[in-house]
C-alpha cells in the first residue's frame, strides 16, 4: 500500500495498449524496494488501453487508473494523475516506452538533494525530423522568453518535489511549462538531467504541428497573464500612448500644412491613418482603465472585512 513518504508515477496515455504491460513490469523493477504507486490516466482511448490496465491492476496492488470518456489532452491527464497522487515525489513520463523508468531513481536521488524539480534532457533522440526540428525550435524561443535554461521541455520525464505539483494547475497544452509555473510560485531550483530516450516500439506517435502551434498560444498567455494580471494599464496604456503620440504627431503636420501651406487633405491617406492612430490609442487606454478597475473591484471583493473588536 502507497503511502505519503513514497513515489508516485503518472502516466498519461492515449491508445498505447501494447505497451502498457511491458512499462509497468520495467518502473516495478526499477523502484523495487521503495515504496510506490503507478497512476495510469486513460485519455479517452478508442483502442484496448483501459481494459489492459484493469487487468493490470489487478495483478499488482501498486497499479491505479483514471478513465476520461474523451480525449482531453496531456495536461488535463497530469492534472487528474497529481490530483490522485499520494506520494511525496511525483514522476511523469510517456506510455510508449520511449522514456527510460531506469532513470527514475537518479531523478528522485536529485529531488532528495534539495531540488524542487528535475527535468529529463533527451540530448540523443529516436524521432524522426519533423518531430525534432521543430521541437528544437520551439525550446530554443521558450529558453529566450522565459528565462529558464532548460534544453528539452517537451521531455515527458520529469521529477517533482509534491509541493510543487500541489501548487499548479495545468490545462491547454500546459504541461509543457510545468517549469515555468513552478518558477512563477517560488521553486526556483530547477535542474534537468540528461535521460537515454528509445525508439517507439509500438503504435504511432500522436505527434501534430498543431501542438506547438497551441503551445506558443499558450506560452504568450502564460506570459501576458504573469506580467500584467495585476497592472493591465502598463500593458494597454503603453500601446495607447503610442498609438496617441503618432496620431497626434502626424495629425499636427497636416495641420502645418493646412494652415500655414495651404495644403489640401481631401486627398491625403495620411489623415486617415493619423485619425485610425488616435482612435485606437483611446481604445487602448479605455480597455486598460476598465482592466484596472476591474482588478481593483476584484481586489476589494476578496479583502476580508475588518471589525471593530478583536477576539484573542
Amino acid at each position: 500500500m502507497c503511502t505519503d513518504t513514497g513515489i508516485s508515477v503518472v502516466i498519461p496515455l492515449y491508445n498505447e495498449e501494447s505497451s502498457l504491460t511491458e512499462l509497468t513490469e520495467r518502473i516495478m523493477t526499477s523502484l523495487n524496494g521503495r515504496s510506490f504507486e503507478i497512476i495510469f490516466i486513460d485519455d479517452g482511448s478508442t483502442d484496448r488501453s483501459w481494459e489492459t490496465i484493469l487487468a493490470i491492476g489487478e495483478r499488482y496492488d501498486e497499479v491505479r487508473g483514471i478513465r476520461f470518456r474523451r480525449n482531453y489532452g496531456k495536461s488535463d491527464a497530469m492534472q487528474a494523475g497529481f490530483s490522485k497522487a499520494k506520494g511525496r515525489y511525483l514522476v511523469t513520463l510517456d506510455a510508449d516506452l520511449q522514456d527510460d523508468p531506469n532513470e527514475i531513481p537518479e531523478l528522485i536521488r536529485m529531488l532528495e538533494e534539495g531540488y524542487d524539480l528535475v527535468s529529463g534532457w533527451k540530448k540523443v533522440r529516436h524521432d524522426p525530423l519533423s518531430k525534432t526540428v521543430p521541437s528544437r525550435f520551439f525550446n530554443a524561443v521558450t529558453r529566450f522568453t522565459t528565462g529558464i535554461h532548460l534544453h528539452d521541455f517537451n521531455c515527458g520525464l520529469k521529477a517533482y518535489r509534491r509541493e510543487v505539483t500541489d501548487s499548479i494547475y495545468l490545462y491547454g497544452e500546459m504541461h509543457r511549462y510545468v517549469p515555468l509555473l513552478a518558477k512563477w510560485r517560488g521553486f526556483d531550483r530547477i535542474t534537468e538531467k540528461e535521460v537515454k530516450h528509445h525508439p517507439r516500439k509500438y503504435g504511432k506517435t500522436k505527434f501534430g504541428i498543431s501542438r506547438f502551434l497551441n503551445g506558443f498560444l499558450d506560452l504568450i498567455t502564460l506570459l501576458f497573464v504573469s506580467r500584467y494580471m495585476q497592472r493591465p494599464m502598463h500593458f494597454f496604456g503603453s500601446f495607447g500612448v503610442l498609438f496617441l503620440i503618432a496620431g497626434g504627431a502626424i495629425s499636427a503636420y497636416l495641420s502645418y500644412l493646412k494652415i500655414f501651406m495651404g495644403q489640401s487633405l481631401a486627398n491625403r491617406p495620411l489623415l486617415f491613418l493619423g485619425i485610425l492612430l488616435i482612435l485606437l490609442g483611446v481604445q487602448f487606454f479605455s480597455i486598460g482603465f476598465l482592466g484596472e478597475m476591474i482588478n481593483r473591484w476584484h481586489i476589494r471583493s476578496r479583502r476580508p472585512e475588518v471589525s471593530d473588536k478583536l477576539h484573542l
